[in-house]
């Protein structure tokens, strides 16, 4: 898994950029004003959007779900080992109880979060779309800024998200933060 982890984001990080300098190669210099992807052909644009559209979003969206699918797995193991320890009837009951609710949380943050992404970052992918057809350039680049914001606005809400859905987040936060107790005066 470390070598995994490690080779991953080389490979990927190479093959995205790789497909990024496709821009530089498109590049014109137009009335002074240099316009990235401006010579491209219309079969480039449909397989750079093709591989933009995938590589980054219906990719990004698989692999959350793949992730969260694991940590399903983690928590109905450990829930099964509890039962087994469990003496039984109460026990048993709480146990059930507790599982099914951190699956239900789990579940629930996941679906957040790939609905949140994909509502986010799909701005950029359009405007990804849109960079093949030759519109006015002062659309281009007031969908290029919405793109980005949108996107970076999903970059820094997503760890709150985590902080205010799923429950062991919240509570290693929560210790986190330091808290000042009263002391209560006894009479």
């Amino acid at each position: 898994m470390t070598y995994t982890t490690i080779a991953i984001p080389w490979i990927s990080g190479l093959i995205h950029e790789m497909a990024f300098t496709l821009a530089f190669k498109t590049t014109a210099l137009i009335d002074g004003g240099c316009y990235g992807f401006e010579t491209m052909s219309a079969s480039a644009s449909v397989a750079f959007f093709i591989y933009t559209f995938f590589f980054t979003y219906v990719f990004v969206i698989a692999i959350v779900i793949f992730c969260y699918a694991k940590i399903l797995l983690v928590i109905r193991r450990q829930a099964r080992v509890m039962a087994s320890h469990s003496a039984g009837g109460d026990g048993l009951n709480a146990t059930q109880a507790q599982k099914n609710k951190t699956e239900a949380n789990v579940i629930k943050t996941m679906i957040f979060v790939c609905v949140f992404y994909a509502i986010t970052w799909l701005p950029e992918k359009i405007y990804v779309l849109l960079i093949g057809q030759k519109l006015n350039k002062n659309v281009m680049e007031i969908g290029h800024y919405v793109g980005l914001f949108m996107g970076c606005f999903y970059i820094a809400a997503n760890p709150f998200i985590y902080a205010i859905k799923f429950d062991p987040v919240r509570r290693i936060l929560k210790g986190l933060i330091l808290c000042k107790k009263m002391p209560v005066d006894v009479t």
